[in-house]
């Protein structure tokens, strides 16, 4: 990988781990909010599903942006994504101005989870803690 190219990768991981890192930190502070948007789709255990939500947020956003572990981390970060939108953004229960919203949230959680399968397949960059 070239310099450019190492750049770009350090730049992706930046903005991939953004959303993650922010939305995990934020969800620490509203924990009981989090826990009953959870338990309002029927997930069981809200509390402790909360909880590792915040972990894999969180923990996962920080591992992929300084890229250690970040194969792993981006993986898990997909499933997620893609758990998220499927049991959240479900748009296609909805009708008017919330699916309209929620199917765009739906298309970027489905864009995430790309950019994350990206990483899973081509690696963090040479600017990372584990390159590999």
């Amino acid at each position: 990988m070239n310099a450019s190219s190492s750049a770009l990768a350090l730049v992706g991981r930046i903005l991939l781990s953004a959303i993650f890192v922010m939305s995990g930190y934020g969800k620490i502070g509203k924990f009981a909010d989090t826990a009953a948007a959870i338990a309002s789709k029927g997930l069981p255990a809200p509390e402790v599903v909360a909880v590792l939500t915040i972990g894999v947020e969180l923990g996962g956003g920080l591992l992929l942006l300084i890229g250690w572990k970040a194969r792993w981390a981006a993986f898990a970060l997909a499933v997620f994504t893609l758990l998220a939108g499927f049991l959240f953004h479900n748009y296609w229960t909805m009708t008017g101005t919330a699916a309209a919203g929620n199917y765009i949230n739906f298309m970027k959680n489905l864009a995430i989870a790309g950019g994350m399968l990206m990483v899973v397949a081509y690696g963090p960059g040479r600017y990372a803690i584990g390159r590999r």
